[in-house]
């Protein structure tokens, strides 16, 4: 064994009637939690909290070493996109050199997170954790009390 794939009930219930998204979060979870890592052999995809907060959704990103002009966001159609781009070289001036190194590192993430106040969003970069903060729109109550005439 592995490890252990974590039950959640909600999966049971429909959502909305977001099959394919459904779908495209099973695949992602599948290849994220196998012990082969076959969409990111060398284990580069950077890890992520997602927190309920009631009011906001709190997502931080682990991300040593990186700065925020290499990280890109995005909200789109539903969609936290993280992006980030790292690229190093060891430049070393010295004769007749034996060994150079270049690394280039691009990594990304998306999360789906329904009804976003995107105008209110907000995140910083602190001791290589990004933390983004998620406000959700006001939902109206779905309770009435109604007067009988």
């Amino acid at each position: 064994m592995f490890g252990l794939t974590p039950f959640n009930r909600n999966q049971l219930q429909k959502r909305d009637g977001h099959d394919f998204v459904d779908f495209y979060n099973m695949l992602d979870n599948f290849f994220n939690d196998s012990p082969f890592n076959f969409r990111n052999p060398m284990g580069d995809a950077f890890k992520l909290d997602v927190k309920d907060q009631g009011n906001a959704y709190l997502v931080e990103a682990e991300m040593p070493g990186i700065k925020k002009e290499e990280i890109k966001l995005d909200y789109q159609n539903d969609y936290l996109i993280i992006r980030a781009e790292n690229n190093e070289e060891i430049n070393e001036e010295k004769e007749n050199y034996l060994h150079r190194e270049r690394r280039c590192s691009s990594m990304q993430r998306s999360l789906y997170l329904k009804d976003i106040d995107v105008q209110k969003v907000a995140a910083r970069l602190e001791d290589g954790v990004l933390k983004i903060s998620l406000p959700k729109l006001e939902q109206p109550s779905s309770k009435l009390q109604i007067e009988i005439k």
